[in-house]
């Protein structure tokens, strides 16, 4: 059986976690659940608790979200509906209705997309959907919280009776205003209310000759209010039916609230569910928050969390725009315990406390900041000894507590726990205490359990590298800087940095070497050793960061060129298209300017089109036929491919143009020419005749037609005058 003690808790934070979580909740009874999350005892519990979470966490990124779950708390509902002849007001009727109509849609929500949410839905079954509750109160209760006219034949006559008395009232009353305003004896105001009843605003002189009640007067006495005598008889009836519709009413509203005292048990199950909807959705909100996810689960103790973010912090520094460091643990049955070292300041204690707060909001049903590949497995015991914990009142030291501790954590250990603990050993006389911590360490060891400890002791650092099963670590730190890099790194202890803090925080260079004296020589040589290694290991560390780099833009300069590549390619054979398409143009051109020529020369009509009827017999031959969407697209692509050719021939032309005009060159006279001779266009092959010549502009004639050129396009071909 599960069971995590309360100091655990308090060590690792876990109310402030909590905090921030009901921060999540819509409602006030799931805020007060959310603050009373605590780790399960049944592991069935826990598995299922984390599916439901993690599939309310899935419904924030899909089309399918889950429908809105708040409601008005029923607690004072449910008690009233448990006590015998009481009965519930229209407003909490319409409570319950809420609540009802909340419940059934999300249950059918949840058994229509099962195959989404399978673990909500089996949650949701225990709740019945069940439309009695909401029709039999919306029978009686309208809209605005009244009840309706037809909830009963009594109070429907009672109501028609009371808007007749009413209208008699009115009429009675404002002949009365009239008689009395046209004798004078009102004042401005004519009339006022009191009591929520109509009165005459009669001057005081006036008073005793209005027959009916006085109901009071002005603060100044110059107005008396009185209701009239017409009225009075009215009014009192009218009182009598007010108190009749009040007790049909209450008639009406107990026996419905009998009613629903049958369907108690079924009411208290809405508020149980949703209040429980409200807890999931804010567990799956925070995890969204912090980037929480549900890892993979093992049934072996083994323990694998990478890019572990400590929750409380990262969003703390998310608010202050600042960087949280992740890191990467494991525990298992080849390293069942990590032994941290290193200076202080770098990290250990945060460590320390991300695997052990972790691991407790897994336990709880919570999900947790690490990558998507990381492992966790469940801890019967989850044992923390984190702070200093004097206990004056118990008149206990730091140390004193630190071994009450152990005597607990001595009576608890076994394999399937786990036990966290800063700065083991202290409190005591080094070197005793550091025996004494070993000897505890090896106690542990000994029992199979899993844990990890921080500690500034050489001896546990060389029983770390003895154990087969045990690791040492570190806190990387700049081992030029001396700041903290907070990394852990795996494999070797940690350098306390001593005498290199002492130096870089100004102590005298001579105060620090007498201390070196001080101590014996093999341990500041151990020390010396373990620092050139941990900067060793930072250098590594820089240089594989700086490769994967550089093989990082390699490869994005490689993608990079063989998408230029593959655009290239698609260009090429878009131009080689277009060029298909201008070479098929060209020689249907030639084709036609050749039976032109031949028209021109034997005038045969029907041979001309003859051949033109053969020519476009072979070209439709080849096309397929296409759709004019098909079209469309084609069309597009031809008109882009050409805008891109001829920006490209622009330049080209461009760049001729340029080189043209620093050339020198020597342009040949323009020929004259006249009517009769045989001309063609400058970038045409067709040859006409010059028909005749007006203003610059000649009639050329091709036979089949005639047209009117520029005489600046055209060049000479033969200077010879046709004869007529």
């Amino acid at each position: 059986m599960i069971s995590i003690h309360e100091k655990t808790l308090q060590d690792l934070e876990f109310s402030t976690v909590l905090e921030q979580v009901s921060e999540h909740c819509v409602t006030h009874l799931g805020h007060l659940k959310t603050l009373d999350i605590a780790p399960f005892k049944n592991k069935e519990q826990l598995l299922k608790e984390l599916q439901v979470t993690n599939e309310y966490l899935s419904s924030f990124y899909n089309d399918n979200r889950i429908p809105n779950h708040g409601f008005d708390t029923i607690s004072k509902e449910l008690q009233l509906l448990k006590i015998e002849n009481t009965f519930l007001e229209p407003h909490s009727l319409k409570k319950i209705v809420s609540i009802s109509l909340t419940c059934n849609e999300i249950v059918k929500f949840l058994k229509k997309f099962e195959i989404y949410y399978p673990g909500l839905k089996a949650f949701s079954s225990q709740i019945e959907i069940t439309k009695a509750l909401i029709e039999s109160i919306d029978a009686v209760i309208d809209r605005f919280n009244d009840v309706k006219d037809n909830a009963s034949p009594l109070l429907n006559a009672i109501r028609q009776n009371i808007n007749k008395l009413k209208g008699k009232i009115n009429s009675s009353f404002t002949s009365a205003l009239n008689m009395y305003h046209n004798l004078e004896y009102l004042d401005d105001i004519r009339e006022s209310v009191v009591d929520n009843k109509r009165v005459l605003a009669v001057k005081a002189m006036h008073r005793r000759k209005v027959k009916g009640a006085i109901m009071g007067g002005s603060k100044t006495g110059s107005i008396v209010y009185i209701e009239p005598e017409t009225t009075l008889l009215h009014t009192r009836e009218l009182n009598n039916l007010e108190y009749e519709e009040s007790e049909e009413i209450v008639r009406i509203l107990k026996q419905l609230t009998n009613f629903l005292r049958d369907y108690l048990p079924l009411i208290e199950n809405y508020q149980l569910f949703l209040t429980e909807m409200d807890v999931i959705s804010a567990k799956a909100r925070y995890a969204r928050s912090i980037d929480g996810i549900l890892p993979e689960i093992t049934e072996e103790k083994n323990v694998y969390l990478r890019d572990a973010y400590h929750p409380l912090l990262y969003l703390n520094n998310l608010k202050k725009k600042q960087k949280t460091y992740p890191q990467t643990i494991e525990l298992d049955q080849e390293s069942r315990i990590i032994v941290i070292s290193g200076p202080n300041a770098g990290g250990k204690s945060i460590t320390l406390k991300t695997v052990g707060l972790l691991q407790l909001m897994f336990q709880s049903g919570l999900l947790i900041p690490v990558h998507e590949r990381s492992k966790v497995s469940v801890f019967d015991r989850i044992l923390t000894d984190i702070g200093d914990n004097q206990s004056i009142e118990n008149q206990l030291s730091t140390y004193s507590y630190r071994l009450k501790q152990m005597n607990f954590f001595l009576k608890k250990c076994n394999k399937n726990t786990l036990f966290l603990i800063d700065e083991f050993g202290t409190g005591s006389d080094p070197e005793l205490g550091g025996a004494l911590a070993e000897t505890f360490l090896e106690e542990f060891y000994a029992r199979n359990a899993f844990g990890i400890i921080t500690t500034h002791y050489a001896n546990l650092k060389i029983l770390a590298s003895e154990k087969p099963e045990m690791i040492n670590a570190n806190m990387m730190f700049n081992e030029r800087t001396l700041e903290p890099m907070y990394r852990l790194a795996l494999g070797q202890p940690g350098s306390s940095f001593t005498f290199e803090v002492a130096q870089k925080n100004g102590i005298p260079y001579g105060l620090i070497n007498r201390a070196k004296k001080k101590i014996e020589r093999s341990k500041v040589r151990f020390d010396a050793t373990i620092a050139k290694l941990q900067k060793e290991r930072s250098r590594l560390e820089k240089t594989s960061e700086s490769l994967k780099i550089n093989e990082k833009k390699k490869q994005t300069e490689a993608d990079k060129l063989e998408g230029i590549n593959e655009k290239i390619q698609k260009k090429l054979e878009s131009y080689q298209e277009l060029y298909d398409d201008n070479q098929r143009l060209i020689y249907l051109g030639q084709k036609v300017n050749d039976i032109a020529e031949s028209f021109f020369e034997n005038n045969r009509k029907k041979e001309l089109m003859g051949e033109l009827f053969k020519l476009v017999q072979i070209e439709n031959s080849k096309r397929k036929k296409v759709t004019a969407k098909e079209k469309k697209i084609t069309k597009e692509k031809v008109t882009q491919v050409k805008k891109e050719a001829e920006k490209k021939v622009d330049v080209i032309r461009e760049k001729k143009k340029k080189a043209k005009e620093k050339a020198i060159v020597v342009e040949k006279p323009k020929p004259i020419l006249k009517v009769g001779y045989r001309v063609r266009m400058q970038d045409g092959r067709s040859v006409g005749s010059i028909d005749r010549i007006e203003k610059n502009k000649a009639t050329v004639n091709y036979g089949l037609f005639t047209t009117i050129v520029s005489m600046d396009l055209l060049e000479l071909v033969e200077a010879v005058t046709l004869k007529k």
